[in-house]
């Protein structure tokens, strides 16, 4: 049976940055056992003195932090070492060697990441428009999209367009139902950067069945039946060749994997 560690994950901001650079880091070790407490913006010695204390009651712990005030990220680490707790600093080296690089030393500053600037403008504007966007719910505005999805239901359309929006893409997502026509500006307009989503039918099947029994609706048999789902996705993938869209199946990818696969569709896409 592996050893079970107790992971504390320090930053000095919202601690957005650590979690995911952890989820990435145990994804590589199999059989990683652990329990994480995550810490968000401790910029005090004091706070850090709680939090070695805490992991000096707790077995296996070992301390990731970003903390980019570099007294305090001394701190942190001559501590950990006085009390014999592992601790791997994230950004330090990172840093240091982008100063080098650039002749510039670094201004330090905790969430200096999260400024007002036009980015994050840039953010907003995408996830209001996003959201405005959902499920088909608008259509007559598409030629403001940076891109558009369409699938058949459940192929991951909705969290696949917020995780966009996040990063910036103003993104549409339209359902595909039989016999119901898609808007014409999507054929006529051959700018829109376009990309259908397809899933494996019966991975589908599961998942439909899943929300009929939360929704507790009965009644949407051929929405579960495979040999129905089998011919929504066999007319949606020659909607798509038809149209030349490129296409992505959704099956064994996560979210970020997916919204990767259209991040290089949109570069190229531009590149044209």
């Amino acid at each position: 049976m592996n050893e079970k560690y107790n992971v504390y994950l320090v930053s000095d901001s919202t601690g957005e940055t650590l979690d995911r650079i952890f989820l990435s880091l145990k994804s590589q070790f199999a059989g990683f056992e652990y329990d994480k407490k995550e810490y968000a913006f401790v910029r005090t010695e004091q706070q850090i003195d709680k939090i070695i204390k805490e992991c000096n009651t707790s077995n296996n712990s070992l301390i990731l932090y970003t903390i980019v005030e570099t007294k305090l990220a001394k701190y942190i680490s001559n501590q950990s070492e006085k009390n014999n707790v592992p601790c791997f600093g994230i950004l330090g080296n990172l840093i240091l060697s982008f100063s080098k690089l650039l002749n510039q030393k670094a201004i330090h500053k905790p969430s200096a990441q999260h400024v007002l600037d036009e980015d994050y403008y840039k953010r907003i504007e995408a996830i209001q428009f996003t959201m405005a966007h959902d499920d088909g719910k608008k259509v007559d505005d598409i030629k403001n999209a940076d891109v558009i999805l369409l699938g058949v239901s459940r192929t991951s359309k909705t969290p696949t367009s917020i995780y966009l929006a996040n990063r910036g893409y103003k993104t549409i997502n339209i359902p595909l139902v039989l016999d119901q026509q898609i808007p014409k500006d999507l054929i006529t307009n051959k700018k829109i950067c376009i990309i259908g989503l397809v899933a494996d039918p019966e991975r589908l099947a599961d998942i439909r069945r899943n929300r009929v029994a939360i929704m507790k609706d009965h009644k949407l048999k051929e929405y579960t039946d495979l040999s129905f789902i089998k011919k929504e996705l066999e007319d949606s993938k020659n909607l798509f060749k038809k149209n030349n869209w490129p296409i992505i199946d959704v099956t064994r990818k996560s979210v970020e994997e997916t919204a990767a696969s259209i991040l290089k569709i949109i570069e190229i896409k531009k590149n044209k």
